[in-house]
């Protein structure tokens, strides 16, 4: 078993208001949000993780929410000081923050863009003011278009923009009328994805008509030809990228990267070579909790057991749209390839997968039965 890279998540977990469509850890705010109580939290989080790093640097970092554009811009500089002094960037560190248009305002991610931040990833989700309603966002079109602009002058390396399709009333016209729309805008990078239903979201409790399973086909098909026109690579089965514009922190998660997980409710991942184990670790998920100075911030871990490890493995590389690689399995899960090879005989019998001589490759069926594929691997 060997170390992967190593990344950071950082969970910011306020939102204005709850979304009907979220299952994310996210509270509405109530008040003034405590940013630079929360940060000291976040960089003592960040001290007590410190035996996991194990030598390593930073790969990538992602600051996730909730509504992270809801922090400052000095909040972040703190932040960021710290973690690169306690454990140090790779070359080429990219710092990922995601914004909600509703909540930027003129040059706000320019002042990111100078905190260190060089990555905005937007959550558009629509660009039709009636789907924004439904989902209960709380921009509008113009918000979305300008929050566009405003990455584009910001001095970022990239940015993304999150778009949703299958939402509910939404035709085929509807969906490819908002694709053209966002690549329109050039992002160098497209998150295009499904809505689905969470439970213990909103609309878990009150489902939405949401569009049948033909039309949701279409538009994958449809959409996925526009972008593909527009010269956007599918890497993975929602990213989409410009040439060299992959998100890299992502993609250190569908190989099966290690991350630390700081913030409310955050998740980890860690590699251990001497025990030869993998650990996962869930911090405390209320900020009431978490900002507790009389308990710890770790809510619980526990150890990845070895049957699931290569389930845990296949459920992310087979997101990509890239070979697998089967050293880099032996490698980060200490399993043999013997291990699993009954169950890559049946996929490459069902037509999911390719069996080459040093990778996996999911072929177009395995992609659209993802699940069906996964499932032999329990």
């Amino acid at each position: 078993m060997k170390l992967p890279p190593l990344s950071l998540y950082v969970h910011v977990p306020w939102c204005v208001q709850k979304c009907p469509y979220c299952d994310f850890n996210s509270h509405g705010k109530k008040g003034d949000i405590p940013e630079q109580e929360y940060v000291q939290h976040l960089i003592d989080d960040l001290k007590s993780d410190l035996p996991y790093v194990q030598g390593r640097k930073i790969h990538s970092i992602f600051i996730g929410g909730g509504t992270p554009s809801l922090l400052s811009a000095d909040a972040y500089v703190r932040l960021l000081s710290e973690v690169e002094l306690l454990i140090g960037f790779e070359q080429g560190i990219e710092i990922t923050l995601e914004a909600n248009p509703g909540t930027v305002e003129t040059d706000r991610f320019k002042r990111y863009a100078e905190a260190g931040i060089n990555r905005i990833s937007i959550g558009v989700q629509s660009l039709q003011e009636d789907k924004l309603k439904a989902l209960g966002r709380i921009h509008g079109e113009q918000e979305a278009v300008n929050a566009a602009h405003e990455a584009q002058s910001a001095g970022l390396n990239s940015f993304n923009m999150d778009l949703m399709h299958g939402l509910p009333g939404q035709s085929i016209d509807d969906a490819l009328s908002d694709l053209q729309r966002v690549i329109a805008l050039n992002p160098p990078h497209i998150s295009w994805y499904q809505l689905t239903i969470e439970p213990n979201t909103q609309f878990a409790s009150k489902p939405p008509k949401l569009p049948e399973d033909e039309t949701l086909w279409d538009i994958q098909e449809q959409g996925q030809a526009l972008l593909a026109a527009a010269g956007y690579q599918q890497y993975e089965i929602s990213g989409y990228a410009k040439p060299e514009f992959q998100c890299r922190h992502n993609l250190n998660y569908w190989q099966f990267g290690d991350y630390l997980g700081i913030g409310c409710g955050a998740h980890g991942k860690i590699t251990q070579p001497e025990q030869q184990s993998i650990l996962r670790t869930e911090k405390v998920k209320h900020p009431r909790g978490y900002m507790d100075l009389t308990k710890p911030y770790l809510y619980k871990s526990w150890q990845v057991d070895e049957p699931d490890r290569a389930f845990e493995f296949f459920m992310n590389c087979f997101r990509l749209q890239v070979p697998c690689d089967k050293k880099a399995f032996e490698n980060y899960t200490g399993l043999k390839l013997n291990a699993v090879q009954p169950a890559i005989n049946l996929a490459v019998t069902q037509g999911l997968l390719c069996d080459e001589p040093h990778s996996w490759l999911v072929t177009n069926k395995g992609h659209r039965y993802l699940n069906d594929l996964l499932e032999l691997f329990v």
